[in-house]
């Protein structure tokens, strides 16, 4: 009798410039629909989730109180985080996705993956990617970035959260799926 065995979970990591705002704002929308009632467990495709920044601005600090109290408003309200540095050491082993929220974050990243690889290799590095790939609306069917709202109102926040949501939710519909690898 065939055995099949189910896909390793995933681990995804979450990044934009400080970490208070965005990328807080995805990991507590991704953690609320993969780990929270009405689930009776975690989703089993995905293992751990995080955020980070690629500035040390905010290292320690809580999220942005707008975004606190707009995941609040969406009922989140289990999620914790302290801001932290991405730690290309730490984090390109650990982490199967790396989403960055923009453009310029984007860059960082993929630079410093560039200068991880020539060093270590390609084995077990993160795919580094924006976030918005997973939700078609720029330029037609090409990324959206998550604006930054934190020098804006509540109405950015808001924009941020509806797009954590539908990215989040059009990832987790393409792992379902097999469709990413």
């Amino acid at each position: 009798m065939p055995t099949t065995t189910s896909p390793k979970p995933v681990s995804v990591l979450f990044v934009c410039l400080g970490n208070i705002c965005r990328s807080t704002m995805a990991e507590g929308v991704f953690q609320s629909l993969t780990r929270t009632p009405p689930l009776s467990k975690p989703h089993p495709l995905i293992g751990t989730i995080d955020s980070c920044g690629t500035g040390a601005y905010h290292v320690g600090s809580s999220p942005d109180s707008r975004t606190m109290s707009t995941l609040r408003e969406n009922g989140i309200t289990a999620y914790r985080h302290a801001a932290r540095k991405f730690s290309p050491a730490t984090d390109f082993p650990a982490f199967d996705y790396i989403f960055a929220m923009d453009d310029e974050n984007l860059e960082d990243l993929r630079e410093l993956r560039s200068r991880w690889v020539k060093r270590n290799g390609e084995q077990s590095v993160g795919k580094v990617m924006l976030f918005g790939e997973f939700g078609g609306r720029r330029g037609g069917s090409g990324a959206e970035v998550v604006e930054d709202p934190y020098y804006g109102g509540k109405e950015g926040f808001a924009v941020a959260f509806e797009q954590c949501v539908r990215f989040s939710k059009a990832f987790l519909e393409r792992l379902e799926k097999g469709e990413l690898g």
